[in-house]
């Protein structure tokens, strides 16, 4: 597993929340505001596209090729090695219910290490990672940003992202599975992923005119789901401006 120097990320993520809380942009031009890098986002977009053409399409076009009952059993792993975090952002953010709801279902389905969804028909854990968080406490979510193979975010959302790797206790959990299979659980997650909204993300790549402004804008509308009841009422991030599709 990756370590990290708790000293150097907290200096990493003390600079990134102020970056997304204090920057001031021109309010004159949304494209200039939102998306400032958008010549270097795109150089990146392209590069994703490659990896995405050579490696995870066709490793998802191939699970989805798999009986259901595995396809189902892989987006249960993926799910549960998720609800760690769900449930410490959700104590963050005061969501006591939601955080009891998280831990139970992982402590439940971690006797299958989530392959089989042992809490399937009972309420299901609402996800919140700690983007979320930064965002209930009135961060202000930064410019756009293209990572490399991780694909669209903001300022905010990265953060939270960095956060969440580094405090998941999914780990210590694994930490008797062997080495190879612990480091094989983020390309599994991407490639899930990938296949679960196969057709969406290849309706963007393949039927656009403008595949980066279609995925920018599918991103802020997918953010904008997640943040609906986290965002203070006198922060509305502008309700990420219609999205600004090109």
């Amino acid at each position: 597993m990756m370590r990290y120097s708790l000293a150097s990320f907290c200096v990493l993520l003390c600079t990134l929340i102020m970056l997304a809380a204090c920057t001031d942009y021109p309010t004159a031009d949304l494209q200039a505001r939102k998306d400032p890098f958008e010549e270097g986002n795109r150089a990146v977009f392209a590069f994703n596209l490659g990896v995405d053409d050579v490696v995870t399409e066709p490793a998802a076009a191939g699970l989805r090729k798999l009986p259901r009952n595995i396809q189902r059993s892989v987006r249960s792993h993926v799910e549960w090695g998720s609800l760690p975090s769900t449930a410490v952002n959700s104590v963050l953010q005061g969501k006591a219910e939601n955080a009891a709801l998280a831990s139970l279902t992982f402590a439940v389905n971690g006797l299958t290490l989530g392959l089989a969804d042992l809490m399937e028909g009972d309420d299901r854990p609402e996800y919140e990672d700690f983007g979320q968080t930064l965002a209930s406490g009135g961060f202000g979510e930064g410019p756009y940003l293209v990572v490399p193979l991780l694909g669209s975010q903001t300022v905010r959302s990265l953060t939270g992202w960095g956060v969440d790797l580094a405090l998941n206790p999914y780990g210590r959990v694994t930490a008797g599975a062997p080495q190879s299979v612990r480091v094989a659980s983020v390309p599994v997650a991407a490639v899930s992923s990938r296949a679960t909204y196969f057709d969406a993300i290849n309706n963007i790549k393949y039927n656009s005119l403008d595949p980066y402004a279609k995925a920018r804008s599918a991103f802020y509308q997918q953010r904008d789901g997640l943040l609906r009841n986290n965002l203070p009422a006198q922060e509305t991030d502008d309700r990420f401006d219609n999205f600004f599709e090109n």
